[in-house]
């Protein structure tokens, strides 16, 4: 007698035993791995503490060694993709002036909160300024002691050049600790505080061409000096 669960049955078609009926199985490693509980808090508490932060603290809370390490990882990565030393002072520059757009508005914010006045429309505007003199005092004694922790050493007119000023630094901090191979001794890696300086005098409506030149004393062998050209339509609204 032949096995009732082979064969054909007219009313259901051909039939296989249990022991011929293919099983698929999934491999533990094809099954898409699901993030853990643990692992997702642990990422919302994090994203919670970046944007928790208060956003008017004054004091810094980076170290200046890693700061200037991550500078350095900047500079041999730039360095790698440039043809001269020129293309890379021009990419520092390029650096820096995208965080000037932004870091002058976040000077501004912070110093209004830290000074309210009685209206916000003037909070708003208790910063702006509106004349060259007014602008740089500002990067000098504001802006700079937000980023370096200490205001500029001094702030300088050219006797020559009526849209030429210089911003003078005697000991610059971010090529502090930057050690640079004698081929490059030549490359100025101030350009990307020349950057910033450029960005924020440009989102302040101040246009300009921003250069960093190493002029060195005896006391103060990273003394450096950014040159500071405004354009001719900037003197002409001074002037009116």
């Amino acid at each position: 007698m032949s096995n009732p669960s082979n064969g054909y049955n007219p009313t259901r078609g051909p039939s296989l035993g249990p022991s011929a009926v293919p099983t698929l199985t999934v491999p533990a490693q094809a099954a898409s791995p699901l993030t853990s509980p643990g692992a997702v808090k642990k990422q919302q508490v994090v994203s919670s503490q970046i944007y928790d932060r208060n956003l008017n603290r004054s004091k810094h809370q980076i170290s200046l060694s890693s700061l200037s390490f991550l500078f350095m990882q900047i500079i041999r990565l730039n360095l790698n993709n440039s043809n001269s030393l020129s293309t890379l002072e021009r990419k520092l520059n390029n650096l820096g002036y995208s965080i000037g757009l932004k870091y002058l508005d976040l000077t501004s914010l912070r110093l209004n909160a830290i000074n309210p006045s009685s209206s916000k429309s003037a909070s708003l505007n208790q910063k702006r300024c509106i004349s060259i003199l007014e602008i740089l005092n500002f990067l000098t004694t504001s802006l700079w002691p937000s980023l370096f922790d200490k205001k500029a050493d001094s702030l300088e007119k050219s006797k020559d050049h009526a849209n030429q000023f210089m911003i003078i630094d005697n000991d610059p901090c971010m090529s502090r600790f930057i050690s640079l191979p004698k081929d490059y001794q030549s490359l100025n890696t101030e350009a990307i505080v020349a950057g910033i300086i450029e960005g924020a005098l440009d989102t302040a409506y101040f246009s300009c061409e921003v250069s960093a030149h190493s002029v060195p004393l005896e006391n103060y062998p990273q003394r450096t000096v950014y040159l500071i050209k405004f354009e001719p339509s900037v003197l002409v609204r001074e002037n009116r």
